[in-house]
């Protein structure tokens, strides 16, 4: 596995390549600044999304995990730039339970790429697995200028 550090103002972020894909975007530092095509591709359109000149990324992309892990990330993966829609949106779409959604999108192991963020609950905002919880899910949505969400 190759890493590559990224410091954003949504915190220090470490990139994870494996096999020609990225399969996991943690907060924190790795130390290391591995060099590989995709991970300087990576590196480049993290930055440009933090500094507002890039709304879609373009990376080959593992996601682990079962077939409803998959499935829910493709489906958060679908949702626009500035744009949110809730588990129970994606459970529809998918047909499994809301509940399940919300598990598979906290085991989400590539956020911000697969926007996790932009998943709601029902009556508004709800928790966040990355660094900084709730507070950089709020981040994420106004750098988009995500509407319709309750503080």
């Amino acid at each position: 596995m190759r890493y590559r550090d990224i410091d954003t103002q949504f915190g220090a972020l470490t990139f994870g390549e494996e096999d020609g894909a990225i399969v996991r975007l943690t907060w924190g530092t790795s130390g290391r600044a591995d060099s590989s095509d995709v991970l300087d591709a990576a590196a480049d359109q993290l930055a440009a999304y933090a500094a507002g000149t890039r709304e879609v990324f373009d990376l080959p992309l593992r996601v682990a995990g079962s077939q409803v892990q998959r499935d829910v990330c493709a489906a958060m993966s679908a949702i626009p730039f500035g744009h949110t829609c809730t588990y129970g949106d994606i459970a529809k779409q998918l047909g499994i339970p809301a509940q399940v959604v919300g598990q598979a999108c906290g085991g989400n192991p590539i956020p911000i790429i697969i926007p996790c963020h932009r998943v709601m609950g029902a009556k508004g905002l709800t928790g966040f697995s990355g660094a900084g919880g709730v507070e950089t899910k709020v981040a994420l949505l106004r750098h988009e200028g995500a509407g319709g969400f309750l503080i």
